[in-house]
C-alpha cells in the first residue's frame, strides 16, 4: 500500500474500498486503523460503503471471568467448520498510557490468526463507556464490506453498564458461570435485559444444574412477562455445547427477519453517530478554561454554563 500514498485523497479511499471488497486483509486492517485514528477524509470511505450485506453480528458480553474469549474461540471453530467466513473484534480495556488494547495478544485465539477465513482485530475502549470502542459501528461496517458471514464482537467485561452491545448486535449472548448465582437478582436490570441467549459456561462446575434451574425460573414468561430466552449450557474449553449454541443463534436470526429489531439497531447506530458528530467540536481543554474563568468570576452555575456552551455549538 505504500505506493498509494501519493494518490489524491478520493482516489486513495476509492482504492481502499475496492481492495476491501476483494477481501484484501491488509487493506481492511489499514482501513480500520485509519478510521480508529480519524485520519482526515475517512468519512469519504464510510460514505462509499455499499451497506447491502447479509453479515450477522454476534455480540458476546458478560461479567469478567465468564470465559468470553474461550467461547468466542470455540464459536470461530464451529463456524469455520461450517464453511463460514468469520471476523472477530475483541474490545479490550485501554492502556492508560497509549490508549492501546491491554489484552491485544489474544493467546486463546492464536490458532486462527493465519486462517484464510478468519480475521481478528483487538480494539481498545479508549475510555468509552458501555464496553465498546467509540468507532465500533464503523469498524463492523468495514468487516461487512469484506463479505464476512459472521462478525463476533467480544466486549469488555464491565458488568451492568455493558449494554451498548444490544444496539449493535443482531444476536446478543450474555455469558454467565454457575458462581454467578448470587448475582442474578442484581443483574436482572442490567445485562439480563439485553440477552437474546444466555450461555452458562463452565457448566461442569458444581452447582451448574441448580443455577440453570434458578435462571430458567426467573426468566420464565410467567415471571417477567417477556419472551422466552434460550439458555444454553457450554464448556467452551472442551467445545461442549457449541454446536447447539450455533444452531440456536441461527434459528433466532431466521425468526428476526420479519420483526423490527433491524430498524432499532440502525436507529441506535444512527443516534451514536449523530452524537459523535455533535460532540466533535467539544474541546475538553477549552471547556476547562471556560469553566475556570466562570468559577473565578463568581456565581458559577453548572447548568446555566452548560446551556450557554450548548448554544455555541
Amino acid at each position: 500500500m505504500q505506493k498509494n500514498l501519493n494518490l489524491k485523497p478520493f482516489s486513495m479511499w476509492k482504492l481502499l474500498l475496492e481492495e476491501i471488497q476483494q477481501q484484501n486483509i491488509r487493506s481492511l486492517a489499514r482501513s480500520i486503523s485509519l478510521v480508529e485514528n480519524e485520519v482526515e477524509g475517512y468519512q469519504q470511505l464510510m460514505r462509499s460503503l455499499q451497506q447491502n450485506h447479509e453479515a450477522k453480528i454476534i455480540g458476546i458480553t458478560g461479567p469478567p471471568g465468564a470465559g468470553k474469549s474461550t467461547l468466542a474461540d470455540a464459536l470461530i471453530g464451529e463456524l469455520v467448520n461450517r464453511q463460514y467466513k468469520v471476523g472477530i473484534l475483541c474490545v479490550d480495556p485501554s492502556s492508560p498510557f497509549n490508549l492501546g488494547a491491554l489484552l491485544g495478544d489474544r493467546i486463546r485465539m492464536s490458532q486462527w490468526y493465519n486462517h484464510p477465513g478468519v480475521f481478528i482485530r483487538s480494539l481498545a475502549t479508549r475510555g468509552a463507556l458501555g464496553g465498546l470502542h467509540p468507532k465500533i459501528i464503523e469498524i463492523t461496517d468495514l468487516l461487512k464490506e469484506a463479505a464476512f458471514d459472521y462478525i463476533i464482537v467480544e466486549t469488555v467485561g464491565v458488568g451492568q453498564s455493558e449494554v451498548e452491545i444490544a444496539g449493535l448486535a443482531d444476536t446478543t449472548l450474555v455469558v454467565l458461570v454457575p458462581e454467578s448465582g448470587d448475582e442474578i437478582q442484581t443483574m436482572k436490570a442490567g445485562l439480563m435485559e439485553i440477552a437474546d441467549i444466555f450461555v452458562v459456561n463452565k457448566s461442569d462446575r458444581p452447582g451448574a444444574h441448580q443455577f440453570v434451574s434458578n435462571l430458567s425460573l426467573m426468566l420464565s414468561p410467567e415471571t417477567n412477562h417477556r419472551r422466552e430466552i434460550p439458555i444454553i449450557k457450554t464448556i467452551a474449553f472442551e467445545k461442549t455445547g457449541i454446536p447447539e449454541l450455533v444452531m440456536v443463534i441461527q434459528k433466532l436470526q431466521e425468526q428476526k427477519k420479519d420483526n423490527d429489531k433491524k430498524y432499532w439497531l440502525l436507529t441506535e447506530q444512527a443516534y451514536h453517530l449523530i452524537q459523535h458528530i455533535k460532540m466533535k467540536n467539544v474541546n475538553k481543554d477549552k471547556l476547562k478554561e471556560n469553566i475556570q474563568r466562570s468559577v473565578l468570576a463568581g456565581n458559577f452555575n453548572l447548568y446555566q454554563f452548560v446551556e450557554q456552551e450548548s448554544e455555541l455549538l
